[in-house]
């Protein structure tokens, strides 16, 4: 247990003296456009505080899911003459569910961007 407090301790001294060094190296900058926020030197126009719609996040996690899928595939392949049939059968499961959820996603329509003309009628009447 002791290399273990060893170890924190000797990164909290390593964390502490980096902050002091460039505490006290630092530069120390008073001009007023210090402080503006910029991109890429550009002065930013407008809002950071955009507002996105639900389905943007959908879509990213989709993204996120299925790119794990790839990874993990992926590593199927590089050991698919290890795992034998077994693990083809495993990833031919895995791949059927997967293909099931997106059918699934766009079935319900998780996956469209733009709502149906009808629905917005509809809305607009209601």
């Amino acid at each position: 247990m002791w290399p273990l407090v060893l170890y924190f301790v000797l990164v909290l001294l390593l964390v502490t003296g980096m902050l002091l060094v460039s505490y006290v190296l630092g530069q120390r900058h008073t001009s007023p456009a210090t402080g503006s926020p910029y991109e890429a030197g550009i002065v930013s126009e407008g809002s950071a505080r955009l507002r996105l719609s639900a389905q943007f996040y959908l879509i990213a996690m989709f993204f996120v899911i299925f790119d794990v899928e790839a990874v993990i595939l992926f590593s199927w392949a590089v050991a698919a003459r290890e795992s034998g049939w077994a693990g083809f059968w495993e990833a031919v499961i895995f791949a059927g569910i997967l293909m099931a959820t997106l059918l699934y996603l766009a079935r319900v329509g998780a996956l469209n961007w733009s709502t149906p003309k009808s629905t917005q009628a509809a809305k607009v009447r209601r």
